[in-house]
């Protein structure tokens, strides 16, 4: 194999075939050897030879589960690159974990399940993997705590889009151990430099005229000014953060931390010591993720304003919890009592980035907000081994609160109260609430909408986003995507994206046309429509999670270019609408009769799987149709699947 192999090293050949084992005994008893079966004495054994001292090996074993990727050199730098920062710089909290745990006398053990980045897929074919990828990855997770039979303790160290979720739906499944999160942080802010999200425009700006060569190169070139964390912006990431600690599973104030510093360590070390303390106080994961907990973390989400695509995933972390899925009245109650309360990107009004929000004391204080207005379940138990009402009783006088409010003042020349805001204040200053469903003739089964992120401008007096036109259907983004860039999208237009959702491309995020709007100068005049879903730091007119989805018979495959379509959306009440109203023939039909001849169309025969969608997307697509769908967070409920399978006719 002459240029594969170094034949000149001769240092190749001094090998050895045997070895002395490691020195010590184990720590067996008679009864260990008689009843204990043969995997815990083996398991040992093992552990002895990787090089632990065999003296500590009958202790309780705490497992780490990360979504940790890329190889790190001693002085930090890439000796392989990660898929992205968010997982990139995660053995720094592993290692503190770790050592925290050894040091409190139990046994710490470590497995990576690594994660793709939604940013670095979008608009290629490795999105068609991005949402199916959660479950896979939870299922490995689950397989591998179980591979570990006398754990007592997991803690899930992970940080973005999809790995996070997943890491929760993992630990929501341990039922009976303790579980504890922690958060992967976020991405320092480029001095002068563009945040992740509008760095990911480059090209439909300068493809626009709206951006300069140079000024392409140099912004992406300088958005990431830290190698570990989330995105800036309060994306899936971000707001997965938040809603782990609202949930209760992470350490208050953990969610958001500036990656690398510090105190992004430490919260790796406390919550390797929470860890421990729910471990000997016999305080499990079903003890915390309970109805009362779901509900906590819907209201956090609402009050920071989160993507919208957790609503994929709350629901799937209740489904491992084994409690109660929210529904869409779920949703739609719990936001209409939320307010806004949070200023961050991509939502404003000031856009501030997400490690701002963890300065100014990040959920707890939002949570503080939340209590006076009396909306929490104060007596949801959390991994503190307190519950959620003790826990802001210690954050309201903590040194701690104090401390990084005024440093935040101090770097950033920023008011804590300007980024996180009191009800009174928020209201003031036109904050809505986050999420709406508008049903309609092309969304029976409803849809959903991050109203709090349509520009102001273009939302009415009375708090109404009316839109009415012809529509552009598109069965691909990419389409959409290429129109764009040639300038053959107008100001006015509703775009429909149809064929995009689970069946036909594993629903894909639609953030090359969402982002493109939002960072072109008409952009904010277009609405989007469409059976996929977006990435949470799309803002806009984008009416998402069509149901059913066009691949199922759903209304919106049955659209054409030039068909009237009215989209309302209230963001005051919540409420909305996304019809078809007729042709260009018919002109504007009264709702039932245009209902009627929607009805009466078939499927736009162009609509089709896409055919590089992989089969391991089609098989998760088809389990997560016989579980529900999305509007049961794309799970795989495996009763249900079963009496499906059961019911098919045998040959």
């Amino acid at each position: 194999m002459t240029g594969f192999y170094d034949d000149a090293n001769q240092e190749i050949y001094k090998v050895r075939t045997h070895a002395a084992g490691p020195k010590g005994e184990l720590p067996l008893t008679p009864a260990m050897l008689i009843n204990r079966p043969s995997g815990d004495l083996f398991g040992m054994t093992m552990n002895a030879g990787i090089g632990w001292n065999p003296d500590e090996l009958d202790r309780d074993e705490v497992l780490l589960v990360s979504t940790l990727g890329g190889i790190r050199g001693a002085d930090g730098k890439p000796i392989a690159l990660a898929l992205h920062q968010g997982h990139y710089e995660l053995d720094v909290q592993l290692r503190a974990a770790a050592n925290e745990i050894k040091a409190g006398k139990a046994l710490p053990y470590a497995v990576y399940v690594s994660d793709p980045c939604d940013g670095r897929t979008q608009g290629t074919l490795g999105m068609f993997d991005s949402l199916p990828y959660r479950n896979d990855a939870s299922m490995v997770m689950r397989r591998l705590i179980r591979s570990l039979p006398n754990v007592k303790a997991v803690v899930g160290v992970a940080t973005c889009d999809k790995g996070l979720p997943a890491t929760m739906m993992a630990l929501a499944s341990q039922h009976d151990k303790a579980i504890v999160l922690v958060p992967g942080g976020s991405t320092l802010p480029a001095v002068g430099g563009e945040d992740n999200g509008r760095v990911q425009t480059i090209g439909a700006r300068f493809a626009n005229g709206e951006l300069s060569l140079h000024d392409a190169r140099r912004f992406g070139c300088s958005a990431c000014a830290s190698a570990g964390g989330g995105c800036q912006f309060l994306g899936t990431a971000g707001t997965s953060q938040v809603v782990a600690e609202g949930l209760g599973i992470a350490l208050p104030h953990s969610a958001l931390a500036p990656s690398g510093e510090p105190v992004w360590e430490d919260i790796a070390r406390a919550s390797a010591r929470a860890a421990l303390a729910l471990m000997k106080a016999g305080i499990h994961a079903k003890d915390i993720i309970t109805s009362k907990a779901i509900e906590n973390a819907m209201m956090v989400h609402a009050a920071f304003g989160g993507s919208t695509n957790l609503l994929l995933h709350i629901p799937a972390i209740a489904h491992q919890a084994g409690v109660k899925l929210p529904a869409v009245e779920d949703w739609i109650r719990i936001n209409q009592a939320v307010p806004r309360l949070v200023d961050v990107l991509p939502n404003g009004p000031k856009y501030h980035p997400t490690v701002r929000a963890f300065m100014a004391g990040g959920v707890p204080e939002v949570m503080l907000h939340l209590r006076d207005l009396g909306l929490l379940h104060l007596d949801a138990m959390t991994v503190t081994g307190k519950t959620v009402g003790e826990n802001l009783e210690w954050w309201e006088k903590s040194e701690r609160r104090a401390k990084f409010k005024a440093i935040l003042e101090e770097l950033e020349h920023v008011s804590p109260d300007d980024v996180i805001m009191s009800p009174e204040v928020a209201k003031a200053r036109g904050l809505t609430s986050t999420i709406t469903f508008p049903v309609g003739n092309i969304a029976p089964e409803g849809s959903v909408i991050k109203s709090t992120a349509i520009d102001p401008s273009v939302i009415d007096p009375d708090g109404v986003y009316r839109h009415k036109g012809p529509c552009k259907v598109y069965f691909s983004e990419k389409s959409a995507v290429y129109d764009i860039k040639h300038e053959k999208v107008k100001k006015g237009d509703i775009l429909i994206i149809a064929g995009t959702g689970p069946s036909g491309t594993g629903m894909e995020e639609t953030y090359q046309v969402t982002s493109s709007l939002k960072h072109l100068s008409y952009g904010k005049y277009v609405s989007l429509v469409t059976d996929a879903r977006f990435s949470g730091v799309s803002t806009g007119a984008c009416i998402g999670h069509v149901g059913p989805e066009a691949l199922a018979g759903g209304p919106i495959g049955k659209l054409r270019t030039g068909d009237i379509v009215d989209i309302e959306v209230d963001t005051r009440t919540l409420h909305g609408r996304v019809n078809f109203l007729g042709t260009a023939e018919t002109g504007e039909l009264p709702l039932e009769a245009a209902t009627k001849l929607l009805n009466a169309r078939a499927t736009d025969p162009e609509i089709a799987p896409d055919p590089d969608l992989p089969d391991d997307t089609k098989l998760w697509a088809a389990l997560q149709s016989l579980s529900g769908g999305t509007w049961r967070g794309c799970v795989y409920d495996v009763p249900m699947i079963l009496d499906a399978i059961k019911r098919i006719p045998k040959a």
